[in-house]
């Protein structure tokens, strides 16, 4: 028989679920999803609505574990996307997201998701490259794997990101492009290595080692 939790009940069997456990003991992201896996299940209203409403209560615990059930929730109902989507994706980003672990697990699952699905929201993304917040600036180019690993990215133009990256003072963001352009190389490698060979002398060190491993 299918057990059904309360939205209010479901916080408290994560927490308790994961009291004690930490990364620094062994809790690691796979088996995170499992569990969250086995509790999705046991939510009967998976509307878009509702499954978000519930991911904003587990971010708002500003917990690892509950983070990563949010956005596997969240990258879940991936068929009921829309356009006002993103604006709840990047409110996520600016309001939970707090370092690059939590940005690359948002970005390349559910936020990529929504970019390869429409393309045109490509436009907002470049306005991350300006933002205060080092992750965002990082999630303006991780953003872009996703849609590019799926070869979901013909209205999208990733040299806009890493030319306005390009000479970024963080490095994890300098890493996040070159991360993103390592991947762009698996698909287009002529034009990625014409890229380097036109920007090899102003190009940070740590990026050009990150984009150059495929290439």
């Amino acid at each position: 028989m299918k057990v059904v939790i309360r939205v209010n009940d479901i916080i408290l069997i994560a927490k308790h679920y994961f009291k004690g456990l930490s990364k620094e003991n062994g809790l690691t992201t796979s088996k995170v999803r499992a569990f969250s896996s086995k509790l999705y299940k046991t939510i009967e209203d998976k509307s878009i609505d509702n499954i978000f409403n519930i991911c904003e209560q587990l971010l708002d615990e500003h917990k690892w574990e509950l983070g990563v059930i949010a956005y596997d929730w969240a990258y879940r109902v991936r068929n009921q996307y829309n356009t006002d989507t993103f604006f709840v994706f990047e409110s996520w980003l600016k309001k939970y997201v707090t370092g690059w672990g939590d940005c690359d697990d948002f970005c390349t699952h559910a936020f990529g998701e929504l970019l390869s699905q429409n393309n045109e929201l490509f436009k907002y993304v470049i306005i991350w490259t300006n933002h205060p917040s080092f992750f965002v600036r990082r999630a303006a180019a991780v953003i872009l794997i996703y849609p590019i690993k799926k070869d979901k990215y013909h209205g999208i133009n990733p040299y806009i990101i890493s030319d306005m990256l390009m000479k970024d003072e963080h490095h994890l963001v300098l890493k996040g492009y070159g991360w993103m352009l390592k991947v762009l190389s698996q698909v287009e490698k002529d034009k990625v290595y014409e890229y380097f060979l036109k920007n090899k002398n102003i190009m940070p060190r740590v990026a050009f080692r990150y984009a150059l491993e495929k290439v």
